[in-house]
C-alpha cells in the first residue's frame, strides 16, 4: 500500500527542490520531518507541507501506521515557465524565465 501527494505549480524552479527531496528520498517519515525542519533552503517549506499531505492520505485513506512509513518516491517535474521582460541599457530588453515545479512524494509502509 502507498500513499501520494503532488504540489503543482510551485514558483520554485525544479533544480533547487531536487536537492532538497535527495535528503529525504528512503528515509522514514519522523526522520524526513526533522531533516525539513533544520534545512536552511526555502524548498524544504514546501516539500514540508507535502510529506504532511501524503502522511495524512496514508493514515486517513488507506488506514496505514505512521510510525511505519518512508518516502519511497520523491520526485520533482518542471512546470509551465512564466517569461518576464526587465529592461536593459540602450532600449533593449532582457527576458527572465520565472519557472515552476511539480512535486511528487510517494510514502509506502514498511514491511
Amino acid at each position: 500500500m502507498e500513499a501520494k501527494a503532488i504540489a503543482k505549480y510551485i514558483r520554485m524552479s525544479s533544480m533547487k527542490i531536487g536537492i532538497v527531496l535527495d535528503l529525504i528520498r528512503g528515509k522514514n517519515v519522523n526522520e524526513a520531518f526533522a531533516i525539513l525542519q533544520y534545512t536552511p533552503k526555502d524548498a524544504a517549506e514546501v516539500i514540508n507541507k507535502v510529506l504532511k499531505s501524503a502522511v495524512a492520505n496514508a493514515e486517513n485513506n488507506l488506514n496505514l501506521d505512521i510510525n511505519n512509513l518512508y518516502v519511497a518516491e520523491a520526485y520533482v517535474g518542471q512546470g509551465p515557465t512564466l517569461k518576464r521582460f526587465r529592461p536593459h541599457a540602450q532600449g533593449r530588453a532582457f527576458r527572465i524565465k520565472k519557472r515552476t515545479s511539480h512535486i511528487t512524494l510517494v510514502v509506502r509502509e514498511r514491511a
